[in-house]
């Protein structure tokens, strides 16, 4: 067997082992005989020092064409209170800090609040948590957004592979990505016949079909952002070590997708 491998010879002990390796092999050939145009290049963006918020993040994402919720920052509760109502209720209040990137864990996350008053309540009990769970992290104040249901909801992200840079993963949410681990990855930058394939990968892509009488999602609209995603993170892949979408819920179609979250962690950040 050494002398075989020495002469470059693959050798495999078991015949599923073999049969993979020759699945393997035919789809790299399919993949090298695809000749998809390349996207065009995204003019890098002078990206700040140290770590962003999720107000900044998505800010800077925007700018790439990332679509976001409509939401408001306030300094106080009050403040909060007082932006809910032209938001539409419910809707969903959160710290707002570059130093609480997991603001679950501090409880700094309260959702389906239905009025001022509760908006009010929940804010102020947010930043009271913050400050005691953290009292050096640095404050923005809090996020009031809307509570937007519906559609189908997924994850998707950027990681910097040491070999291939920029990685773009994209799966379904909730369980799906837990549990059964059902994403899948592309090297950054690809266009949107690429990020087509990339969806249509994934076990779960019934879903995003429409089953048991839901409309189909608008799954033009995510192969955009995910483009849009591959070419921010090409374009900003010296600075940029990761980037988190969770949740990015596809609406049915014509109506676009959202992402509800975003976290940039940017190189040199502490």
């Amino acid at each position: 067997m050494r002398r075989y491998e020495a002469d470059g010879f693959l050798v495999f002990e078991d015949g599923s082992a073999l049969a993979h390796a020759l699945g393997a092999l035919t789809r790299f050939r399919d993949a090298f005989a695809r000749r998809d145009l390349p996207p065009a290049p995204m003019q890098p963006l002078d990206l700040p020092q140290g770590p962003l918020s999720e107000a900044r993040a998505k800010a800077l994402l925007a700018r790439a064409g990332i679509r976001f919720a409509g939401e408001h920052l306030a300094a106080t509760a009050g403040c909060a209170a007082r932006l809910a109502p032209a938001l539409g209720f419910p809707v969903v209040v959160k710290i707002c800090s570059p130093d609480i990137p997991h603001k679950t864990e501090i409880g700094g996350v309260a959702v389906n609040l239905h009025d001022e008053e509760a908006v009010r309540q929940a804010a102020t009990e947010i930043l009271a948590r913050a400050a005691t769970a953290m009292p050096d992290a640095r404050i923005e104040g809090v996020l009031v957004a809307p509570m937007v249901q519906g559609g189908v909801e997924t994850i998707v992200g950027v990681t910097r592979d040491p070999v291939l840079g920029p990685v773009v993963m994209f799966g379904l949410g909730g369980v799906f990505v837990e549990v059964l681990k059902d994403v899948t990855f592309r090297a950054a930058p690809f266009g949107l016949a690429e990020a087509h394939r990339m969806i249509r990968e994934i076990r779960g892509f019934a879903l995003l079909e429409g089953v048991r009488g839901a409309p189909p999602s608008d799954i033009d609209a995510l192969a955009q952002l995910l483009t849009d995603l591959s070419r921010f993170a090409a374009a900003h892949a010296a600075q940029v070590i990761g980037v988190d979408l969770n949740p990015v819920r596809v609406m049915p179609k014509g109506q676009g997708v959202i992402a509800l979250d975003a976290l940039i962690e940017l190189e040199g950040q502490p």
